[in-house]
């Protein structure tokens, strides 16, 4: 018999496969990348035809060994790496690194780690995707070019171990326009006029909304004013009543970017966790009578598409626990950059429930599964329907509006939603058209309309996904290296840019408009996929961008001028010197240091204050990191106190 095997990426996935397997075949991990470009040299051959470098990577001479040790028992090889652009590439460069001549080699892929899935991917075997590869190949070097010929102009001019990326530097500056936007809004003053209501001992109220059957907005309050004189004594009349059925469709299974989104908004993960827990879930999780189990399909996808098999199981599910009246259509979005590859995120076994697996699962396992379980079992269900009842009053000539929103039928609110069923006053649902109703106040409010809202990760990810900058694999790297190298900062949810940040979008705007150009970054992404779709030679590509690209280069190495970032003043005084402490940042988050430096070294921790009493002695909880960065708090009088805690207490109402 042939000495078969197969090559994953994760050890966690060499696992899982062999419990489907069993001993009939090899697997064995190459743990991600064993080539890539060198990191002390450019790698790339720019002078001709952009071919690169490739070395084997530090550290990883013994995996290399034990690879190639299986490569040379084995007869058949399949090369199982995850299913994108990478995956393929990282099934290349081992068909490339390792002596596979006079091999049976082939590619298999599957979007979900089953035994079916498996079994059914080995028995379609196929050849390795040269123009995926490409697509990739193409993307490291743009990347690698970008990034190692830009940056030593920042270390130069600005500060060392800062860099620009052409991702990256585009999103930086989406981030920066949204800052000068909020800064430069200029608020514009309006008021509501709300009409407290009375009719057969029930009360509710109306929004002023026009006059003479037109929409009028009230810009100050001598226009408010004049409105409340216009109908303080006149009949409020029910001059239409309007019903109709308002229906909330279901939502799509997620997207790479939509699980995102949905666990920062509802979870409060950071994307980068999102992806971690996710990719644990994806690569299997023991199970309790089960041994490993891979819970979700592939998790870096733009595809709401949803294998039938999957959609005929999800729907049964939905038959047999709610009924027939709950089974929906499932349908699928469709979006000129998906590139569908494989199918939505989902679970991989629909009757492993939350509830089943919850003991097999680490807290923060369970609550991502469950959500995406949730979201999938919600997308096979029916649209939620609402009862909207509208009613228009007349005063005189000023007409008021008041509506009630009640559910009809939940559908997929049953699994996923919303918790707010009804909307509105029901006393409204007892007018009749054509009575009058009683007057009991009017009440005049001024407002001011708002600046355009900070980014939060979820929004970022949305408009990046919507802007076509970069791709489903790269939304989360490209955020936690901005956020790594201080070019932006989080308070709470929200994102706001440093001087830091401030200096390094400033220079790429002058010196490099392409690369920051938002339209420019997403007609890169699109040719990427011309390359991967075999439509576009990547060498031309690199080509064609290159010449400007260089000139710009030198532009900003001989005209940019040295600039200096202030450090950010603290109001702590420095016990050895007297000097005003200054903020650095360092592997784990912000610390105090002398601006004396050589002659003063004094360093301390920052006390990052929260407002709120400590549980134990009244004092006030401070934010503190471990050695290894990871947060707690902790009471500031922490040598008398000695209070601490992983979790943030929540604030007390006294």
């Amino acid at each position: 018999m042939a000495n078969k095997l197969i090559i994953v990426e994760s050890p966690t996935k060499v696992h899982t496969i062999k419990k489907f397997i069993g001993s009939s075949m090899d697997v064995i991990a190459s743990q991600g990348h064993i080539r890539d470009l060198p990191k002390s040299q450019l790698g790339v051959d720019t002078a001709g035809d952009f071919e690169p470098k490739y070395i084997t990577i530090r550290g990883k001479g013994d995996i290399m060994s034990a690879l190639k040790k299986a490569v040379k028992k084995a007869d058949k090889i399949y090369l199982a790496t995850d299913p994108d652009r990478e995956g393929e590439a990282i099934s290349w460069h081992l068909t490339e690194a390792l002596d596979m001549a006079g091999k049976d080699v082939s590619r298999v892929t599957f979007n979900e780690i089953t035994k079916d899935a498996v079994k059914n991917a080995l028995k379609e075997p196929k050849k390795v995707d040269r123009n995926l590869v490409d697509a990739q190949q193409a993307r490291r070097v743009l990347d690698r070019v970008v990034g190692y010929e830009v940056s030593p102009i920042l270390w130069k001019k600005v500060k060392g171990k800062l860099s620009a990326g052409r991702v990256q530097s585009a999103v930086l500056r989406m981030i920066a326009d949204r800052e000068e936007e909020i800064r430069e809004f200029i608020p514009k003053e309006y008021w509501n006029l709300t009409a407290e209501l009375e009719s057969d001992g029930n009360a509710f109220t109306a929004e002023y909304a026009g006059k003479n059957g037109r929409k009028k907005e009230l810009n100050s309050e001598k226009e408010a004013e004049q409105v409340v004189r216009e109908t303080e004594r006149e009949k409020f009349e029910i001059s239409e009543i309007r019903t109709q059925e308002r229906q909330k469709a279901a939502p799509y299974p997620f997207t790479t970017s939509t699980l995102q989104q949905d666990a920062a908004n509802l979870l409060n993960f950071p994307t980068e966790k999102t992806m971690r827990v996710a990719q644990q879930l994806y690569e299997g999780v023991k199970i309790s009578g089960q041994g490993t189990v891979g819970l979700i399909t592939y998790l870096r996808t733009d595809s709401t598409r949803v294998a039938k098999e999957a959609d005929a199981f999800a729907k049964e599910y939905v038959r047999k626990n709610f009924g027939e009246d709950f089974v929906g259509q499932g349908a699928v979005r469709n979006k000129d950059r998906a590139q569908d590859a494989h199918e939505a995120i989902r679970p991989t076994f629909i009757e492993l429930t939350p509830e089943k697996v919850k003991g097999d699962l680490l807290r923060d396992q369970y609550r991502l599964y469950q959500l995406i379980w949730k979201r999938f079992v919600a997308s096979r269900m029916k649209a939620a329907v609402y009862e909207q009842t509208s009613v228009k009053l007349s005063a005189g000539a000023h007409e008021f509006t008041a509506s009630v929103s009640q559910l009809k039928f939940k559908g997929y609110l049953t699994v996923y939603g919303e918790k707010e069923e009804n909307q509105g006053e029901k006393a409204l649902l007892k007018l009749k058209e054509g009575g009058n109703v009683r007057l009991l106040e009017l009440k005049k409010e001024q407002h001011f309309t708002q600046p355009p809202q900070h980014f939060t990760e979820a929004t970022l990810v949305r408009s990046m996904e919507d802007l076509g900058l970069g791709r489903p694999s790269t939304y989360a790297p490209t955020i936690t290296n901005i956020l790594r190298r201080h070019y932006i900062t989080k308070e709470g949810r929200n994102i706001f840019m440093t001087e830091l940040g401030e200096v390094v979008n400033d220079f790429m705007k002058k010196y490099f408009a392409d690369i920051v150009d938002l339209k420019f970054t997403a007609d890169m992404e699109e040719a990427l996929d011309k390359v991967a779709e075999g439509e576009l030679d990547w060498h031309k590509m690199m080509k064609d961008f290159y010449p400007g690209f260089e000139e710009e280069v030198k532009k900003a190495g001989n005209e940019m001028e040295k600039v200096k970032v202030a450090d950010e003043l603290s109001e702590e005084v420095c016990e050895k010197c007297g000097r005003r402490m200054v903020i650095k940042y360092g592997a784990h988050g912000k610390f105090l240091a002398c601006p004396g430096f050589p002659e003063c070294r004094n360093t301390r921790p920052l006390l990052e204050k929260t407002g709120i009493p400590c549980p134990k002695c009244g004092k006030e909880l401070i934010e503190r990191r471990t050695k290894k960065g990871r947060r707690f708090y902790g009471c500031i009088d922490s040598e008398n106190c000695g209070y601490m805690s992983w979790t943030r207490p929540a604030a007390s109402n006294k």
